[in-house]
C-alpha cells in the first residue's frame, strides 16, 4: 500500500458534506481536501522542508497563489483539522446539557473514531499503523509544524476559555477558566500519546479505541474532580 492510494480523507470525518450545499462551495470544500492531502503525502515521503508549496500546487493543478487562498502557511497544509477542533470547541463546549469535560471527550471521541474508522477502511493495517506513526514522526522532527501546533493549542485554550467564561459568568482573563480551558486541552496530547503507546500493541482498531478511550477517561477523571469547583470567585467589601 503506497501512500499515494492512502484515503487521507477519510480521517476528515468532521468535515462531511454538508446537507445544503452549493456546487461552488463544493468544488471548494474539495480542493481544499486535496491540496492538503497531496501535501501531506509529498511530505510524509520527502520530508516537510523538502517540499516547495510550488510542487504542491503542480500536483493538484492550481497556482501557488490558489494553494495560499485556502491555507494562510505551509504548516496548515499538514496541520489543518486544528481549526476544525477550533470549532468544536466553540460549539460543543458551549452545551448547557454537557459539563466541560463532557463536551471535551464527546469532541475526542470523534476523534479518535475517525482514525480507527480509517484504520478499519484500509486495506494493510499494519501498514497504515506504520504511517500514523511517520505521520506523528513528521510533525515532532519538524520545528516549525511543532511551533504551529503549539501556536494553534494556545488558540484552542483561547477559545475554550471564553465559552467556560460566558458559561459561568466570568471574564475569559479570570485565573479559573484560564486554567481549566488549559487543563481541557491537555487531553489532546493525552490522547495522542495513549495513540501511539497502545498502536501496535492491539490486534485491531476497536482494540486501539477501547484502549485509548480507557486513558482518556482515567485523566479526564482527575479534570473533572476540579472543574466541579469552577465558580466566579467572591470577593468581601
Amino acid at each position: 500500500m503506497s501512500m499515494r492510494t492512502v484515503d487521507w480523507t477519510a480521517l476528515r470525518r468532521r468535515d462531511a458534506e454538508p446537507a445544503a450545499e452549493g456546487l461552488r462551495e463544493r468544488k471548494k470544500r474539495l480542493l481544499r481536501r486535496q491540496l492538503s492531502d497531496a501535501a501531506t503525502e509529498m511530505f510524509m515521503e520527502r520530508g516537510f522542508d523538502a517540499v516547495r508549496v510550488s510542487e504542491i500546487a503542480e500536483a493538484c493543478g492550481v497556482s501557488e497563489k490558489t494553494v495560499f487562498n485556502y491555507f494562510p502557511t505551509k504548516e496548515s497544509l499538514v496541520l489543518d483539522l486544528g481549526e476544525a477542533t477550533l470549532g468544536s470547541l466553540r460549539t460543543t463546549l458551549a452545551d448547557p446539557d454537557l459539563s466541560p469535560v463532557e463536551a471535551v471527550l464527546k469532541i475526542l471521541s470523534g476523534e479518535l473514531a475517525g482514525i480507527t474508522s480509517w484504520l478499519t477502511e484500509q486495506d494493510d493495517l499494519a501498514q497504515a499503523k506504520n504511517m500514523l506513526l511517520r505521520f506523528g514522526m513528521l510533525i515532532g522532527s519538524t520545528p516549525s509544524l511543532r511551533a504551529y501546533q503549539r501556536d494553534m493549542v494556545d488558540q484552542q485554550v483561547a477559545v475554550a476559555a471564553e465559552v467556560l467564561a460566558r458559561r459561568h459568568e466570568m471574564s475569559p482573563d479570570d485565573p479559573e477558566p484560564q486554567i481549566a480551558a488549559t487543563a481541557l486541552l491537555a487531553l489532546w496530547p493525552i490522547q495522542f500519546q495513549a495513540l501511539r503507546r497502545h498502536l501496535n500493541r492491539v490486534r485491531t482498531p476497536e482494540q486501539l479505541h477501547d484502549m485509548v478511550s480507557a486513558d482518556v477517561q482515567r485523566a479526564a477523571r482527575l479534570i473533572d474532580t476540579g472543574l466541579t469547583s469552577l465558580a466566579p470567585a467572591r470577593h468581601s467589601k
